[in-house]
């Protein structure tokens, strides 16, 4: 009996406990700086996880050298941890492979990219093999992608708003980076200058928390005595004279240009190992055993990675040696790279800076008799850090953290600043944005930004969008007044008001708690207490997390903690719908025409071809003028140079010389296939609205644009302009995406592999089927590819009628002189089918129907030729009737 008491007490307390919706505190910037610690916390802790991980296979490895001789051990090494690396990875996350940066980059701009714990753990044990079987990759950068791993599996177990959530990863970023090198100030500022592109307050301050949390936990836990270090590199006879500055612009030169050749090979290391068609782990024990021998053959202090950059800043090699250095880890570091192993290209980049930096310091003193050759190693660091990673900001703040001396800040930023300046002459642009392509992505600037125009949820507020006239009840209101209220009222919930405050909310479901025959106790004794409101200026993203995290219908809006509206979910869906269709309201579709041609119309329709810029517009004009010759079309291309909503389209002045050239080149091409060509340029707001105009005023019979794989999440099924456009163009539509590489349709031979046809059925399959003579002409017409008609049926069916199947492969034989077979198949997957089909016989190009169901039910049911598409590497073409 003595325990009533006290278990009466404990339900009270989980009942305030559950009544205080902690979750409604994920929207606070206290909040999010409490999380960002938290994570500054974890991410040093696997840091420290991982250097001690790397440190013991390492020392391992030495010793074993030292034992067995570095001719059988270091090889034996690569091979057997380097497989075990990539299977490790393969198996458990191959998104783990890489060094990280570019995963977190997409991730930021809200691609389909998983940053969980899984990808933390793979990177965590794949790391760790790859370094210690001695791979010349650096541990830093997977350091990075660990901390916005973690920091994305913390988002999904502590509370967090979706707009904050990529200020958490950015902070487990910056938490990885300042763990790893001890340099907080650098963790703020990658998050900064290459990550996220934003200074807003609260990415600052979540990064500098999470930065500063990480860094000091790290030093912490190295130091034994929790006495922390002034100074991470103690060097000495740190100098800098004036008239040192020609050599440092020399540097810097040097530094731009080679970094510039480094993300080259690099990238076509990686291209090279992807034709090879083997397995991740066959790639990287490869590379390892390639690594190992030559590290064998090398002088003996390669052996120990970690060594050779405090030799080099302390001039502890010889000229040769250090050039050495500089060669063999210039071409380890590729081999190790392309081979997808998971690790960074920071260490590396510091390491041959540093050789680099000695050099010319070296060849500074014999010209002018002055020893400053650790300031230029150190000053080299950072001038091939940034020739390669492209942030000057933090290479200068990277090198003076760890030292901490001001001779070295003036030095940093005259070769930094230069070798910026001619890597992005050579080649514009930072590694992660192609090694980002080389995965299929390409990010616009703008993809970065989700709190403007971009994001609809972001800029538009509560108070923009909820109902102002609330119908509200007094709590001593009875249950039987409540329901001749709902009688009347198309509400089903109401906000309990007393003395202007609000005190409740009382919807249907309160109404379950009512015991029969008490219709007269009043609502204040069921209505549900503290409930979950939202301040008037919270944006639309807070809004619908907090209705989502509790299973909510609707939200008061306060304001000044008076009761100002009410906010549904129909009330964003109202506002998506308004976001969606811009050309309701005229002035948010303006556009204007900058140039314009026009050739003599005398074909017998037209397809129009929005060219995006990062499209394969060679690619795009193959596809499109072989149908126009084939039905006599025309053609006419547009590209829409986009301008923020709050700018003039008419008004405003762009650089359009490279859509120019763009537009002339396609006429020359026009001209030379006979094809009447129709050019313009329109700068707009939309590209959606200036697409659906023409549709509307021009003759047009197929619209044929090109599309990349939906990075966009999953508010879209292929993407908002593309989404938009199957719901509103009046004429067929194709949707091109080109193979990966260059093997496939356009460009392939005929020989190379064949069209691959899913026959499902309905009107878009039997256009797509009409398509296939058009899409030959690209060939000699000698030579043809083999087609392949298939269908899927279930594997419990046994009677299969393949007359479908044949009347459609009789129809086409009459338009071209190819092989055609006809191939059902027996599968419970349509979308495994159809891609094993078109891998095992090596097609070229896929032709699918669109799904004829509504967008709203694909995203419930998923989009089956968008699923294929997404997962085929090979061309893939889809086609809608209007």
């Amino acid at each position: 009996m003595d325990s009533l008491p006290f278990l009466k007490t404990v339900v009270q307390g989980l009942n305030w406990f559950k009544s205080q919706h902690f979750a409604r505190n994920a929207i606070s910037t206290r909040y999010a700086l409490a999380e960002a610690c938290l994570i500054g916390i974890f991410s040093a802790l696997a840091a420290l996880l991982l250097k001690e991980g790397i440190n013991f296979l390492g020392t391992y490895r030495l010793h074993l050298v030292s034992q067995w001789g570095a001719i059988y051990v270091l090889p034996l090494f690569g091979l057997i941890l380097g497989g075990m690396a990539g299977f490790f990875v393969e198996s458990i996350s191959p998104s783990a492979a890489g060094g990280g940066v570019p995963q977190i980059k997409a991730a930021l701009a809200r691609a389909k990219v998983p940053l969980s714990f899984r990808v933390a753990f793979a990177k965590i044990v794949g790391t760790i093999l790859v370094l210690g079987a001695g791979l010349t990759l650096g541990r830093r950068a997977p350091t990075v992608h660990i901390g916005a791993a973690l920091a994305g599996e913390l988002t999904r177990y502590v509370p967090t708003s979706p707009e904050h959530r990529r200020q958490m990863i950015a902070a487990g970023a910056a938490a990885g980076l300042a763990a790893g090198f001890n340099t907080p100030i650098a963790g703020v500022m990658f998050v900064v200058e290459e990550l996220m592109r934003d200074i807003s307050n609260l990415t600052l301050e979540t990064a500098i928390v999470a930065s500063f949390t990480g860094a000091v936990v790290s030093l912490i836990l190295e130091s034994s005595n929790l006495q922390l270090p002034n100074r991470i590199l103690n060097i000495d006879g740190l100098v800098f004279l004036p008239s040192d500055i020609p050599f440092y612009i020399v540097l810097g030169m040097i530094a731009g240009i080679l970094g510039a050749l480094f993300n080259r090979s690099v990238l076509l290391s990686l291209r090279w190992n992807e034709t090879l068609k083997i397995p991740l782990a066959l790639r990287i024990g490869l590379a390892g055993l390639i690594s190992g021998v030559i590290i064998a053959l090398l002088p003996s202090f390669f052996q120990n990675n970690a060594g050779i950059r405090e030799f080099l800043i302390r001039g502890e090699l010889t000229t040769p040696q250090i050039a050495l250095v500089f060669v063999s880890h210039y071409i380890l570091t590729i081999i190790a790279a392309g081979s997808g192993a998971p690790g960074g290209l920071f260490a590396p980049a510091l390491i041959m800076g540093s050789a680099l930096g000695y050099l010319i310091g070296d060849f500074e003193g014999y010209i002018s008799g002055t020893v400053a050759t650790p300031t230029f190693s150190l000053v080299g660091m950072g001038a091939l850090f940034t020739g390669v990673v492209r942030v000057p900001v933090t290479a200068i703040i990277i090198v003076f953290e760890l030292n901490a001396n001001f001779n070295l800040v003036l030095p940093l930023m005259i070769s930094c600043a230069v070798a910026y300046i001619s890597a992005e002459t050579l080649e514009s642009g930072s590694i992660y944005r192609y090694l980002l392509r080389n995965m299929g992505m390409e990010l616009e600037e703008t993809e970065y930004d989700y709190s403007s125009e971009n994001n609809f949820l972001a800029h538009l507020t509560a108070e923009d969008v909820m109902q102002s006239q609330v119908e509200t009840v007094a709590p001593d209101l009875t249950v039987a007044q409540l329901l001749e209220l709902m009688s009347v009222s198309h509400h089903r919930g109401f906000p309990v008001v007393k003395d202007g405050k609000l005190v409740g909310i009382v919807t249907q479901s309160d109404l379950v708690k009512i015991n029969a025959g008490k219709n007269q106790i009043s609502i204040g004794e069921i209505m549900t207490k503290n409930p979950v409101v939202i301040n008037a200026d919270a944006n639309l993203t807070d809004v619908l997390y907090l209705l989502n995290r509790y299973q909510l219908s609707r939200l008061p809006v306060l304001e000044n903690a008076r009761l100002v509206g009410i906010i549904t979910r129909t009330d964003i869906i109202r506002a998506e719908v308004n976001e969606l269709k811009p050309e309701v309201t005229g002035k948010q579709n303006k556009f204007y025409t900058i140039y314009q041609t026009s050739s003599p119309a005398v074909g017998k329709g037209c397809i129009l071809v929005p060219i995006a810029p990062d499209d394969d517009f060679r690619a795009l004009f193959k596809i499109a003028s072989a149908i126009a010759s084939q039905r006599h079309y025309e053609l006419e291309f547009v590209q829409v140079i986009k301008v923020p909503k709050y700018q003039d389209p008419s008004t405003i002045k762009v650089d359009a010389r490279s859509s120019r050239h763009l537009m002339h080149t396609l006429e020359r091409m026009g001209r030379k296939k006979k094809i009447p060509i129709h050019t313009r340029i329109v700068v707009a707001h939309y590209r959606s609205g200036v697409v659906l105009d023409i549709i509307k005023h021009k003759h047009i019979n197929i619209l044929l644009m090109g599309w990349k794989q939906n990075h966009h999440g999953q508010e879209f099924i292929f993407s908002r302009m593309i989404d938009s456009l199957i719901n509103k163009a009046e004429c067929e539509l194709i949707l091109v995406k080109l193979g990966k590489k260059q093997q496939y349709y356009p460009y392939a031979s005929p020989d190379s592999g064949g069209f691959v046809l899913p026959m499902g059925g309905g009107p878009n399959v039997q256009e797509g089927l009409k398509l296939v003579p058009a899409l030959m002409n690209i060939y000699d017409r000698k030579t043809l590819p083999t087609v392949w008609l298939t269908k899927v049926h279930s594997p419990e069916k046994t009677n299969i009628n393949l007359r479908y199947l044949q009347s459609a492969a009789r129809q086409l034989q009459k338009s071209i002189d190819t092989e055609i077979h006809v191939l059902p198949l027996a599968s419970t997957s349509i979308v495994s089918a159809i891609i094993q089909v078109a891998e095992v016989h090596n097609s070229q190009l896929v032709i699918l129907g669109a799904s004829r169901d509504s967008l709203l039910k694909q995203a419930y049911k998923g989009n089956i030729p968008e699923a294929i598409a997404n997962r085929l590497d090979t061309t893939v073409i889809i086609v809608r009737l209007p």
